[in-house]
């Protein structure tokens, strides 16, 4: 759907739809909407009064055109509680509007700000929301269709502003808003694709060609290379696929002096668990979902991806370790013991904790970059959705500066995150008897243990780690993320958080 910012007054405006908004409670519309209502004979006032209109969040209705007013519907959208009324609301109120219209057959349809005016929001942040939101409300993953269903998307939605001066101020937002959303759903993308369709090597020719359209570099490491390297996670984790592992570098110079920051993503193109094999149903859910257990690569693309096309100045590296976690005769073993890059030693109790192994390569290689900070993304550990759910995602690291931006982040966005303690006794759960460590700590604690394995391999370095396994998905019902713009499926969860975290890295945490 293509956005566009224009000037007019949207009680004179022509198109399928116009759409103003409403807060809850209010009784006499005011601003845009009033101005609507009086060219509609009071049509909204009479909604309002017969209680068929409330002001809901999220609440929906649509009038004929009546009067003088040119449009040929009226469309009006509940903000709900004004002081509840943030920039998340209004991604969950665009994508509202813009599933709305495609539901009824709109072709376009023409809007007034949400948020900015009456909402007392900045007029920018707002606009860029409304972009966000429809964006990403709209997605839908056809690829795989052999036919065309489903009602067609919107194909235009116009901004209308009064105020000249504005213009060029929100069309730069509507365009940021728009590579932000892309983000998301190229998160999505990659994650709702079938794991036949997305060994190691294809993900790096997808990146490859990713970078060249954005303007980064991109670099691959093979497992000749990781072998002499001695990335001994990522190569016994790939050992048991026909698929040989790769390890991908994308590098974007904003800043183009000091540190860079890096990003760091898991990358396990399907996770059968191994040789510890998972179960066809488990209890997290069915086995075929594994195909998300790259998520984490997918965020830190996406990322890297927005900000070089945000022209973000700041260095950014995004690692992702690729891998195909396979039962063969070639494949690990549970009593193996490993040794990782770095040099350290891992006794590995279960095939299945294969995504800590090949992010400990991954940290050792972002610490010898000598960044400012490393923020780790992973689907990670079943835990994580046993100790919050699948709404929010645990946060865990050695800095509180770096955990309080990424809080920050997930605020702004909606893509919430809680930090879970790192006390040194939870280190004691992956003590080995055999060598230095081994890969898991059991049950109890398991998300926390599965993060103090992964501190063992950044030192001193600023670090945060994302255990993205609860909120990868959204599923639906009461235990999901409930946004009008993240429909089922993947949900595309943290690259906005990323994004807006690398957006305001230069203001005080």
């Amino acid at each position: 759907m293509k956005i566009e910012v224009k000037v007019g007054d949207i009680a004179d405006w022509r198109d399928e739809a116009v759409v103003v908004n409403l807060f809850k409670g209010v009784k006499r519309p005011g601003g845009a909407t009033g101005a609507v209502d009086k060219a509609t004979g009071r049509a909204i006032s009479k909604l309002i009064e017969s209680g068929d209109f409330q002001g809901k969040f999220k609440e929906v209705a649509v009038l004929p055109a009546a009067g003088g007013l040119p449009a040929k519907r009226v469309m009006i959208v509940g903000l709900g509680e004004r002081e509840k009324f943030k920039l998340d609301r209004i991604r969950e109120v665009s994508g509202k509007v813009a599933l709305h219209a495609r539901e009824i057959g709109l072709k376009s349809f023409s809007t007034i700000v949400h948020g900015a005016g009456i909402g007392g929001l900045d007029i920018r942040e707002s606009t860029e929301a409304m972009a966000e939101g429809a964006l990403l409300a709209l997605y839908r993953y056809t690829r795989y269709k052999t036919s065309d269903e489903g009602k067609k998307d919107p194909e235009v939605m116009t901004i209308v502003t009064t105020e000249k001066a504005r213009v060029g101020v929100m069309q730069r937002a509507v365009e940021s808003g728009a590579v932000i959303a892309s983000a998301g759903n190229m998160v999505r993308d990659l994650v709702n694709m079938p794991s036949n369709d997305k060994p190691p090597q294809k993900l790096v020719e997808f990146a490859s060609k990713v970078a060249k359209e954005s303007g980064f570099k991109c670099k691959v490491l093979d497992e000749k290379q990781m072998v002499e390297m001695g990335m001994g996670g990522v190569v016994a984790v790939g050992k048991g696929s026909e698929e040989p592992p790769r390890f991908l570098v994308l590098e974007y110079k904003g800043a183009r002096r000091g540190k860079p920051i890096v990003l760091v993503g898991k990358g396990i193109t399907f996770d059968t668990g191994g040789i510890s094999l998972k179960p066809q149903e488990g209890p997290l859910g069915p086995i075929w979902e594994m195909r998300h257990d790259m998520a984490g690569m997918a965020t830190v693309l996406a990322t890297i991806s927005a900000a070089a096309r945000l022209k973000l100045p700041l260095d950014i590296i995004a690692l992702a370790p690729l891998a195909e976690n396979m039962p063969s005769g070639h494949a690990q073993r549970p009593g193996d013991v490993l040794q990782m890059y770095g040099g350290k030693t891992v006794e590995v109790l279960s095939t299945d904790a294969e995504g800590r192994l090949i992010l400990a390569d991954a940290l050792v290689f972002a610490e010898k970059l000598k960044p400012q900070a490393i923020v780790d993304v992973a689907t990670l550990t079943g835990t994580a959705v046993y100790a919050l759910g699948k709404r929010v995602t645990p946060v865990m690291g050695n800095d509180r500066k770096l955990i309080r931006r990424l809080e920050k982040a997930g605020m702004e966005t909606g893509e919430r995150v809680w930090e879970l303690p790192m006390f040194e006794e939870y280190g004691e759960q992956i003590k080995s008897d055999l060598a230095d460590l081994k890969n898991t700590g059991g049950k109890s604690a398991g998300c926390i243990t599965a993060g103090m394995f992964l501190r063992q391999f950044v030192g001193d370095t600023p670090w945060a780690h994302l255990d993205i396994a609860g909120t990868v998905w959204v599923h639906g019902g009461p235990e999901s993320i409930d946004k009008t713009y993240m429909p089922k499926g993947p949900s595309g969860v943290p690259a906005r958080l990323l994004i807006s975290m690398l957006r305001s890295w230069g203001r005080k945490a």
